[in-house]
């Protein structure tokens, strides 16, 4: 078992220092996509003129919100994400403390129960994020850059 552990460990590592690494090169790449579809947006606002508080405003003010909440998506989405891995790690080493206690019947249990807290507490974060913006009509997968 604390071979297994070991490993995983290594390979949470170097997971974590690929993704860091590659995180810096794609921001560029990223901003100009979704600057790109923040334009493709607009565009669409204006032609299907279905909100109309979307409508009314000018380019400039459209563009400004539509570019922070774009920003603010992915801030909040990376925000949820590292949350979630930490809360993720938590569970594992609390599954790990309870197996030596109670052996792999309190593993599972303890990993399940960390599994549920994820779920809800993912579902929950999604769920205060979108909420705003689509309470002001904008559809968010139009902004979402993956």
């Amino acid at each position: 078992m604390g071979i297994l552990l070991e490993i995983g460990l290594v390979l949470l590592a170097i997971g974590l220092v690929f993704t860091a690494a590659t995180r810096g090169r794609n921001a560029d790449q990223r901003e100009t996509l979704t600057e790109r579809r923040v334009e493709a947006y607009m565009q669409t606002i204006r032609r299907e003129r279905t909100n109309a508080e979307l409508a009314a405003m000018s380019d400039v003010e459209l563009r400004d919100l539509l570019l922070s909440s774009a920003r603010n998506l992915k801030i909040e989405s990376d925000r949820k994400t590292w949350v979630l891995i930490g809360i993720g790690v938590v569970a594992l080493v609390a599954g790990i403390i309870f197996a030596n206690q109670n052996g792999l019947t309190g593993f599972a249990v303890a990993l399940a129960i960390g599994a549920v807290a994820i779920y809800g507490l993912n579902e929950y974060w999604s769920r205060k994020i979108r909420d705003p913006l689509v309470a002001r009509g904008i559809d968010i997968e139009r902004l979402k850059v993956e």
